[in-house]
C-alpha cells in the first residue's frame, strides 16, 4: 500500500530509540522528511545521520520535553527547517510506575504536558498542511495500561488522560482536516528498553508477563511504528479519534 508519505514532513518526540526510533525510520523509509528530539545529544546525532542515509532531509536536537518553552521553540524551528509539519508524533514518556506524588508529577509533566505543548507549537504548521493538502495528523503513543490495572500507579491514569485528550482534539479539529489518533501498545521489547531491563533483573516475572499474552511474546518497536505511521498517513484520512490497541490481545476489553 502506498501511504502517500513521500515529501511529507514529520516531527517525532523521543525519536532516538525504541518505538520513536522505529517511527522515524519508517517515515524516512517511506520518503518523509523527519525532525526528532530526545534527551541525549549523541543519540540524536546518530539517529539524524542514519535518517539522512535513507535519502531524506532530517534534523534533530537535544530537548527537555518537560521544558515547555524549549519544546515549543524547537518544534517551531523544526517546522521552519523542514518547510512545514504534516505529522506530529508524541512518543516520549516518563515511565514512572509509582503512586507517589513525584511519580504523578513526572508522568504528567512529560507525557501530558509534553503532548499539549507539542500540539500547541505544531498547530499552525498542521493547519497550513491540512489546508494545503487536505490532511494533517497528530499521533500519540499511549499504553494498554490505560485500561488495565493492578494497583494505584500513576502510569495508567496518565496514559488514559492522553486518550481522552486525543478524542477531544479529534472532534475539535475534524473540520480543519487535522486528525488525532492514539496507538496503545502492550509489552514492547528492545535492547535497553523497560522490558529488557525487567528480563535481566526479574527473569521469572518477565516470563510470567510474557506468558499472559495469547501470542506468547512481546511486540517489536517496528510493529507499533507500523500502526502509528499508518494512522498518520493520508492512507488513513477518514480515521480520527481512534485508540488503536496493539497488544497481542492481552487486554480483555471489547472496543466498539
Amino acid at each position: 500500500m502506498d501511504l502517500h508519505l513521500k515529501g511529507k514532513k514529520a516531527v517525532v518526540l523521543g525519536g532516538t530509540r525504541g518505538i520513536g526510533r522505529a517511527i522515524a525510520d519508517t517515515l524516512a523509509g517511506e520518503g518523509a522528511n523527519v525532525a526528532i528530539c530526545a534527551r541525549k545529544a549523541d543519540q540524536v546525532s546518530e539517529a539524524v545521520a542514519a535518517l539522512k542515509d535513507k535519502g531524506v532531509k532530517a534534523t534533530g536536537a537535544s530537548v527537555d520535553i518537560t521544558d515547555g518553552d524549549a519544546l515549543k521553540g524547537w518544534i517551531a524551528k523544526a517546522g521552519n527547517e523542514l518547510g512545514g509539519i504534516d505529522m506530529l508524533f508524541s512518543n516520549a514518556g516518563a515511565m514512572a510506575q509509582g503512586g507517589d506524588p513525584a511519580s504523578w508529577e513526572a508522568n504528567f509533566k512529560l507525557d501530558v504536558l509534553g503532548a499539549v505543548n507539542a500540539f500547541d507549537a505544531a498547530r499552525p504548521f498542521l493547519e497550513k498542511a491540512a489546508e494545503t493538502n487536505g490532511d494533517a495528523a497528530f499521533v500519540i503513543i499511549s499504553s494498554v495500561s490505560a485500561a488495565e490495572t493492578d494497583n494505584a500507579s500513576s502510569y495508567g491514569p496518565i496514559k488514559a488522560a492522553l486518550i481522552h485528550m486525543a478524542k477531544g482534539l479529534a472532534r475539535q479539529h475534524a473540520k480543519r482536516n487535522i486528525r488525532t489518533n492514539v496507538v496503545s501498545p502492550g509489552m514492547v521489547y528492545f535492547k535497553g528498553g523497560v522490558w529488557n531491563m525487567v528480563e535481566m533483573n526479574s527473569p521469572d516475572f518477565f516470563k510470567q508477563a510474557v506468558a499472559r499474552n495469547p501470542t506468547g511474546r512481546c511486540a517489536t518497536p517496528q510493529e507499533i511504528a507500523n500502526a502509528a505511521v499508518f494512522l498518520a498517513s493520508p492512507a488513513s484520512s477518514y480515521t480520527t479519534g481512534v485508540n488503536l490497541l496493539v497488544d497481542g490481545a492481552v487486554s480483555r476489553r471489547v472496543n466498539f
